[in-house]
């Protein structure tokens, strides 16, 4: 009987881990809070904050100013010599190959400095030099008031760590944002024909 009453409270211990992993994992979909993030938000699209943002040429800009087209944003910092290198030129690459649907003004390629207090408009500026920018259709931007910088963060999900050497250990990802300002899906930082086939498919005129 009491070898009956241990398995049975095995069985039960075990039904409540199954349970509660599904929950924590969406559906055993989610193994990771990256992943997690991206079904969260295509299930459950975000109003992004209105934060002001200065752009590499000296102007300032925002979401609520950018509505009416689609944005693929990221978030970087000018000093990064690994993820956000590779993102420039993911970017640049990405600027060439929706160099129609950018020139018809409707997809803009947007690049989010969370280092704000250093990647003022000439650093942007240079960091899209350095990742081969095309001149149009790609602009780089930091929050023009730090403290808008958290909530920004917040609404994309972003995670930035001070790595105690000047630098940042941060999460990297592609988000698409819609025409109507909500950030819609997010694509692995490496896997930009990913965003580029869902502007394709939904920015068509």
């Amino acid at each position: 009987m009491s070898v009956l009453r241990t398995l049975l409270a095995s069985v039960a211990i075990l039904a409540c881990g199954v349970a509660a992993l599904d929950a924590a994992t969406d559906g055993f979909r989610a193994f990771t809070s990256e992943t997690a993030r991206r079904l969260d938000v295509a299930a459950h699209p975000r109003r992004l904050p209105r934060v002001a943002l200065e752009t590499a040429d000296g102007r300032i800009t925002d979401f609520e100013q950018l509505r009416g087209r689609w944005l693929l944003v990221d978030f970087v910092y000018s000093r990064c010599e690994t993820y956000c290198s590779v993102q420039g030129n993911e970017f640049a690459r990405l600027q060439r190959r929706l160099a129609q649907p950018i020139a018809q003004g409707r997809v803009v390629l947007l690049s989010i400095s969370f280092d704000p207090a250093y990647d003022d408009a000439a650093h942007l500026a240079a960091y899209q030099r350095r990742s081969g920018d095309q001149g149009t259709g790609w602009i780089a931007a930091r929050p023009a008031h730090a403290s808008d910088l958290p909530a920004l963060l917040r609404a994309f999900g972003v995670t930035v760590i001070p790595d105690r050497r000047g630098g940042y250990a941060h999460n990297a990802a592609i988000a698409v944002v819609d025409p109507g300002g909500e950030l819609v899906s997010i694509s692995a930082w490496d896997a930009p024909q990913s965003a580029e086939d869902q502007i394709l498919r939904t920015a068509e005129p």
